[in-house]
């Protein structure tokens, strides 16, 4: 299936490794040119390698709203502009309530819902300019169903879900549209370390008996920035192999 993405241009944060370069990955398979960022030159290094000759890589901090920004900006002065943009961002702290210091709300929601709105600031209006783009963000399986020690992630991703969804109706008339996508257990070099490089415990929360590929969940943003995805704006879609139980 052709998703219409050759010659785009796709800006995606936090994207040296795990589901980030995944998502990077297969942009830049179907033909999309990427622009990727890291805060460790060598591992972002080493991701560029596996990317087209086209591809960038920029040096980047965007767990600040400043910062993200900064990417974006750089990003689309290097493309040309920007067609699609995939915000992403580290995981805050685990921790419950009790635990949990009022200090530490603030750079959780810094990195996980300012630092999406800031990126969005800074490309979406040129989106609607041209009449066509995509925002696909990767937030997470929380904010569907609420994990007891992840206060923080919980919180913050919440909040840019809800962001999310009130900018995809103000722009859904203007050709761009807005989804996340909320992974679950995905095998990412961060799943290996939480779980001692076994990953059998994780699998074993999953209905569908496995951890994730990452390669399959940046096809599913891959999809909802194409134009067969073009009336697809606002949700928020789980991929986690069946683990969020609820019916919304």
């Amino acid at each position: 299936m052709d998703l219409g993405l050759s010659g785009r241009r796709a800006v995606v944060a936090a994207s040296s490794s795990g589901l980030g370069f995944a998502a990077a990955r297969v942009l830049a398979a179907e033909g999309a040119r990427v622009a990727i960022c890291g805060r460790d030159p060598h591992r972002l290094a080493l991701a560029l390698e596996q990317l087209p000759p086209d591809a960038v890589a920029l040096p980047s901090d965007v767990s600040t709203a400043r910062g993200a920004a900064n990417f974006v900006e750089e990003a689309a002065a290097t493309l040309g502009g920007v067609d699609i943009l995939v915000p992403n961002a580290g995981g805050p702290p685990p921790g419950g309530f009790a635990a949990t210091d009022l200090e530490a709300y603030r750079p959780a929601l810094e990195e996980n819902l300012l630092a999406t709105v800031a990126m969005c600031q800074a490309v979406v209006p040129g989106m609607c300019e041209q009449g066509w783009g995509r925002v696909v963000a990767i937030t997470s399986a929380t904010v569907r169903q609420p994990a007891p020690t992840m206060i923080l992630s919980n919180t913050a991703r919440a909040g840019v879900t809800g962001f999310l969804k009130t900018l995809a109706g103000e722009v859904a008339g203007q050709g761009v549209t807005v989804n996340s996508v909320q992974p679950g257990s995905h095998a990412t070099d961060r799943l290996r370390q939480l779980h001692g490089g076994d990953l059998a415990g994780a699998a074993a929360r999953v209905p569908a008996g496995q951890v994730g590929r990452p390669e399959d969940f940046g096809a599913v943003v891959a999809f909802l920035c194409s134009d067969a995805a073009r009336f697809v704006t606002g949700a928020a879609l789980p991929v986690d192999g069946g683990a969020s139980q609820g019916l919304q």
